[in-house]
């Protein structure tokens, strides 16, 4: 039985990638950042699959020092972890300004996952994974975007730039790591599915959230992928495959990771 984390899981595909692995047998951590909801989805699964097997933690991950009450709480309830799933993102909200000045997209779907993963290293076994989620929607990181110097107007634009920047960093971490820690990848769950996020973002209802969660199962479990540190799987091709030519290119993944890692060091991370 594995102890599995897996962040903004109370809905969507974290949701159904928890419910899968319960009955898979493991034990989940489920997160998310309303504590009704998180408490909500815990009673259900509970009845699932036994509370001894289901676990709840609350953190608004756009609040960067939130991250580090996480995973003290995530530590302090687990002596070891064997999967992290870095699941919770955001594409469009009413403020995309975080109260640190950043864009929120960058903040939850890259800041805040790079930084709760060194937080939880101490417990990560060896052996164990971080899946991260990535996206099909990549795009070149404009590094004063980053830091927040620079606005964005278009949505998808800080979406695919912050989809970009967690699989750069995924490669970079997992090269640094390279057999003394879990072994990192990234994933594209699949385009379009059915989540909030979808439905919010682009007005169609999207394909079965099934779909991600069977891969985000197979990254946290399968043999296949224990030999895929640093790697890319998309899911629409349904095979390992490049991502963007930019995160391939050491020199600019490094230079987001410094950028990442000043931003951190500014506001006191």
């Amino acid at each position: 039985m594995k102890t599995i984390l897996i962040t903004g899981s109370t809905d969507g595909i974290g949701l159904v990638t928890a419910k899968a692995l319960l009955e898979r047998g493991h034990r989940v951590l489920i997160h998310g950042r309303s504590e009704q909801k998180v408490n909500g989805v815990v009673a259900e699964l509970a009845t699932l699959a036994g509370a001894e097997r289901v676990a709840g933690f609350v953190a608004d991950l756009s609040d960067l020092v939130a991250i580090d009450s996480l995973a003290s709480d995530v530590l302090a309830a687990n002596a070891s972890l064997d999967v992290l799933i870095n699941n919770a993102g955001v594409f469009q909200a009413p403020k995309v300004v975080t109260a640190d000045g950043l864009d929120l997209r960058f903040v939850v779907n890259t800041l805040a996952p790079y930084l709760l993963t060194q937080k939880l290293a101490p417990a990560l076994r060896p052996a164990g994974r971080v899946v991260n989620l990535s996206s099909a929607a990549q795009s070149p990181v404009d590094v004063k975007a980053l830091t927040g110097e620079v606005a964005f107007n278009d949505h998808y634009a800080a979406y695919a730039q912050s989809k970009l920047a967690i699989t750069m960093w995924t490669r970079m971490l997992a090269q640094d790591w390279e057999g003394q820690g879990p072994i990192l990848i990234a994933v594209n769950p699949g385009s379009l599915l059915a989540s909030k996020m979808v439905k919010e973002g682009f007005g169609v209802p999207g394909k079965d959230l099934g779909i991600g969660a069977d891969i985000l199962v197979r990254a946290a479990l399968d043999e296949e992928f224990a030999g895929a540190n640093s790697q890319y799987f998309d899911n629409d091709a349904q095979r390992f495959a490049p991502p963007h030519a930019d995160a391939l290119d050491d020199a600019l993944c490094r230079q987001v990771v410094a950028t990442m890692e000043r931003m951190l060091d500014r506001i006191g991370r």
